[in-house]
């Protein structure tokens, strides 16, 4: 059997605002906005290319740890791909994400760069070549 990825989790203190970002910044589309029975809001989006990303706040009775933007062991970011790297890390920034490493010019690769996305997610963004 051949595993396909599902989906990506985002947890946030306001996941409106966040996916909301996501929207400004990447094009996602918010494909529902609902309390679960567990009390989280949890908002299931989509990207441009068809990857669900849902995003969720705490469950009820759930303590949540402070986000790492930085390098970390686990799952450590997510790569979304550019046109225009320069440019849009300066929309990014101007969307409020700090660049956090680059521009890197990959030797025989791409370019690349490393942003702080809300609630200190690491975002890769790629541009092929």
């Amino acid at each position: 059997m051949a595993f396909v990825i599902n989906h990506i989790h985002l947890k946030a203190p306001e996941p409106r605002s966040t996916a909301e970002w996501y929207v400004k910044a990447f094009g996602f589309e918010i494909l529902s906005d609902t309390v679960r029975s567990f009390g989280d809001r949890r908002l299931n989006c989509v990207s441009p290319g068809g990857l669900i990303v849902n995003i969720s706040s705490a469950r009820d009775g759930e303590t949540m740890a402070d986000g790492d933007a930085g390098s970390h062991w686990g799952l450590e970011h997510f790569g979304v791909d550019s046109d225009d790297l320069l440019a849009d890390m300066e929309r990014l920034g101007a969307l409020g994400a700090p660049l956090i490493e680059g521009p890197i010019d990959v030797p025989g690769g791409n370019l690349i760069a490393f942003m702080q996305g809300p609630d200190d997610v690491r975002i890769e963004i790629v541009q092929q070549r």
